[in-house]
């Protein structure tokens, strides 16, 4: 039973990360039905925001995980507005190709600007273990998790208790209404990118603290992970990413620690497959009718 919640203990930590990835496609695809795979890649660029801002600028953590967030949040807006923005009455395929093609970029350039090397992520925080019962804890793993919570609570109370916030859900229920009714949708669509472009950044930097490592291809499988996640929960609905996302991650964790490493990728896949043939809206989602 120790190792059981052991395993889950380590779970949400890893699905606290998965969980801030997945807002941003959750988001996104709120508002414009887009599944921006250049997400994942924007959580890397913010790992190696944060590694320079800690070991070239000697920030500190905090400061460090604001400057990536600030960084991600305009570079999640110049790539909507410079590749997405162009494509919005376009099909959606050759959207989904831009994306794809707007995440090997920033794989590309990033490996151009700083090399394909792997690098270690600067320890800021003193990784103390605490011991409960025979659990262990790390500091690291409490200042994920509790960081992860914090942003999640303010996105609510964005989305739920401001102007900008009430123009995302009526942009997300009817674009041209809410255009009709005085709402700019251009600026919501933005915002909305920097908001979820922020959190990846977020999760970047928690990554990078909590393995301990970086690279320029890190955003690949994590992001499909979290868009793994976002389905799962309901993509589109808020609390389907963050319930995916926690769930995503305790299920990789206790598949490590039982059934060996190898599979571990395999099985969220799957998850993938039984979720899209039996309940494609995701687990917290509603089946919508479509007009003809």
């Amino acid at each position: 039973m120790e190792a059981f919640l052991q395993q889950l203990i380590n779970g949400l930590s890893l699905g606290s990360i998965y969980a801030l990835i997945a807002l941003g496609y959750t988001m996104v695809y709120g508002i414009i039905k887009l599944i921006n795979f250049a997400h994942g890649d924007i959580y890397m660029v913010g790992a190696f925001v944060g590694y320079t801002a800690i070991n070239s600028l000697h920030l500190s953590f905090f400061p460090a995980l604001i400057l990536s967030m600030v960084f991600c949040a305009v570079l999640g807006v110049a790539i909507e507005r410079i590749a997405y923005k162009p494509l919005r009455n376009a099909t959606r395929v050759a959207a989904l190709i831009t994306a794809i093609g707007m995440s090997y970029l920033l794989q590309n350039g990033m490996i151009y600007l700083v090399g394909s090397e792997t690098r270690a992520f600067p320890q800021v925080i003193k990784n103390k273990i605490y011991e409960f019962m025979g659990l262990q804890v790390s500091q690291t793993q409490i200042l994920i998790f509790a960081t992860t919570i914090i942003l999640m609570l303010a996105l609510q109370l964005i989305v739920q208790k401001t102007k900008m916030g009430k123009a995302m859900r009526a942009v997300s229920t009817d674009a041209d209404a809410a255009r009709l009714m005085g709402i700019n949708v251009d600026n919501v669509i933005s915002f909305t990118f920097a908001l979820g472009s922020s959190l990846a950044g977020a999760a970047g930097v928690l990554v990078g603290l909590y393995y301990n490592s970086i690279e320029p291809m890190m955003g690949y499988a994590p992001g499909l992970k979290a868009f793994i996640a976002a389905v799962l929960g309901g993509i589109g609905i808020i609390p389907g990413a963050m319930f995916g996302g926690f769930t995503i991650g305790i299920i990789e964790t206790l598949v490590s620690g039982y059934g060996g490493s190898l599979i571990k990728d395999a099985v969220v896949y799957l998850i993938l497959i039984v979720i899209l043939i039996f309940k494609p809206s995701g687990l917290l989602g509603k089946n919508v009718k479509e007009k003809v």
